[in-house]
């Protein structure tokens, strides 16, 4: 970190002082007393694929006003109307000028929120965009993909004082919260081990002519490394504390040689197809090992370009026992006089363990107005349904529940700005390492030495 950035932070600091004034919650400061209930006005930026089902979220909860809409696509922006007006609430401004009328939408725009399911490229855009405007700003994974993005987003949260919040589904799921209690119990003991990863064929997902298929391919042609870290790394960062009293220190990355793309491409695109003429560089499964501060290693996993089944690794091991989360949830704990303890079933702990905050989530999902029947956008070429698994639906119910909740109330959310650089830093110390023949990397510290003295991230529940 150069002289000039350090000189910005220490600047920065008298900037959160004078908001803190005002009543702003400052992230990494202790949380301010919960404000009274209020409405909490959104502006949505992509309401496709993804953004359609955090809309369909947003417009069936208690307290919340979808205010404005922008994407580049006009159809989409009037179903989220449609929709709307079908539920009988505010009926949202269009924003569908270009691929920056987010900017006018948050420059004009009285919001509190605003959200982003973009392409990678316009996070970061989107998020400087709300937090200049004095909005509090969410986005979907990965938050950034460059270094000077992570400071960026870092700097102008402090800057600014408002939220930046990276929205990881996968840490609010069933087996995840539940691991986390028994990590937060201290079931398995002191933590010296864990295990991620996002291992998942989508292989036909960037072949398609619609959708992320229109973007994503071009990061698997022009970048080798661990591309989608997040859904691995959310949970263990929760179970192990990571700028929460142990951080990120250093990384090693190497990836295997990429087949899998361009065999896929060969067998199921014309010849002429731009997605098969090109040439796909990044490897096929890339593994990165991790090393804290406090000593605990982390393997994280990305295999998304051969045939598999679906799987997050998450794994944690201790002291006293272990937690394998896939292909089901097992656990071993220590047997006294016995070297080699068994592995039982994951179900036999879940009514001691099991999260209060997941109970609650189910309740308060079915009672929103229409939600199996009325759900995303109406479009022919529409190509996301609402997840079929109960478990997925209520976890990606949940991330919106709890970020809507915590602004209501006036107090941080689960994810902070320090989360979403160090999670998305991971990718791109992936493709340093990588390119140099996979040396270790040190981790940037973004909380400048606050995750010393960071409390562990509360959840409901332990």
């Amino acid at each position: 970190m150069n002289s000039s950035r350090r000189d910005f932070l220490m600047q920065s600091g008298a900037a959160s002082v004078a908001a803190a004034a005002m009543g702003t919650q400052i992230i990494g400061a202790e949380p301010a007393k919960p404000a009274a209930k209020k409405t909490l006005r959104v502006g949505y930026v992509g309401v496709g694929s993804k953004g359609s089902q955090h809309v369909g979220h947003l417009l069936r909860m208690e307290g919340v006003e979808l205010r404005a809409v922008c994407d580049i696509v006009d159809l989409q922006c009037r179903e989220t109307q449609a929709q709307a007006k079908r539920l009988d609430k505010h009926v949202p401004t269009i924003y569908s000028r270009g691929e920056r009328d987010f900017e006018r939408m948050c420059a004009d725009e009285e919001l509190d929120l605003v959200y982003t399911a973009t392409p990678w490229e316009l996070h970061v855009p989107v998020c400087l965009a709300a937090m200049k405007n004095g909005k509090h700003a969410a986005t979907e994974i990965p938050a950034a993909y460059t270094l000077e993005e992570c400071w960026q987003l870092v700097e102008t949260s402090e800057k600014t004082g408002r939220h930046l919040c990276m929205m990881e589904n996968v840490n609010y799921m069933p087996d995840e919260l539940l691991i986390y209690n028994m990590v937060r119990r201290g079931v398995l003991g002191e933590l010296i081990h864990a295990e991620g990863g996002y291992l998942h064929d989508t292989r036909q997902l960037k072949m398609n002519d619609h959708g992320d298929g229109l973007w994503l391919g071009n990061h698997h042609a022009t970048r080798n490394g661990n591309l989608y870290p997040c859904h691995g790394v959310g949970p263990l960062a929760w179970y192990t504390n990571i700028n929460r009293g142990d951080r990120l220190d250093y990384m090693v990355s190497m990836s295997s040689k990429a087949r899998g793309l361009d065999l896929y491409a060969a067998e199921h695109l014309p010849a002429e197809h731009p997605k098969r003429k090109r040439k796909y560089i990044n490897g096929d499964v890339n593994t990165c090992l991790i090393r804290t501060v406090n000593g605990i290693s982390i393997t994280l996993t990305h295999d998304t370009d051969l045939p598999r089944p679906y799987s997050r690794n998450n794994l944690v091991q201790g002291t006293k026992g272990l937690v394998s989360g896939w292909p089901k949830l097992t656990v071993s704990l220590e047997v006294p006089g016995n070297p080699h303890p068994p592995w039982e079933s994951g179900d036999k702990f879940r009514a001691k363990h099991e999260s209060a905050l997941w109970t609650h989530a189910k309740e308060v999902h079915a009672k929103l107005p229409g939600i199996t029947k009325d759900f995303g956008p109406i479009l022919k070429d529409a190509v996301w349904h609402y997840a079929p698994d109960p478990e997925v639906r209520h976890g990606d119910f949940l991330e919106d529940y709890r970020l809507v909740e915590a602004l209501r109330s006036g107090i941080a959310p689960d994810f902070d700005v320090y989360d979403a650089a160090t999670w998305s830093a991971i990718a791109v110390l992936s493709e340093k390492s990588v390119a140099d023949r996979s040396r270790p990397v040190d981790f940037p510290d973004f909380t400048k030495g606050k995750w010393k003295k960071n409390p562990p991230i509360q959840i409901m529940g332990v």
